[in-house]
């Protein structure tokens, strides 16, 4: 299941309903629904921004017209999970040097453990 993207303006905190993209040659700024993936040149927006923002002097917003919004989880995004999570615990995935040693340290919020029953 995706988890539920965000607002990219600064201290939002709620979830993204629109995608703002930029069409620097035609000084448009659109806002559209969600898109499917975030874009390094888009921008999240949650439905109180979508609908407040307003472009510098010169430039013009074309907006969605109707409702935003916030995607439903579909099956794809729960079998892609499945499969993510299933080849992350293969045992013959190899370990990749960017990867720290055991006791090491820590690695995001999860750790491995080794297995009590191997030897």
């Amino acid at each position: 299941m995706r988890s539920v993207r965000r607002c990219s303006r600064t201290g939002c905190t709620n979830p993204a309903v629109a995608t703002l993209t930029y069409a620097y040659a035609d000084s448009t700024a659109v806002v559209g629904p969600l898109a499917t993936y975030s874009e390094p040149h888009s921008y999240d927006l949650c439905e109180q921004h979508a609908m407040r923002l307003t472009a510098p002097r010169g430039w013009e917003v074309v907006r969605h017209e109707g409702e935003f919004a916030v995607p439903q989880p579909t099956v794809d995004d729960l079998t892609a999970l499945a499969e993510a999570v299933r080849e992350a615990g293969r045992a013959d995935r190899p370990i990749e040097a960017s990867e720290p040693v055991f006791g090491a340290g820590r690695r995001g919020h999860l750790r491995v453990l080794p297995d009590p029953h191997e030897d």
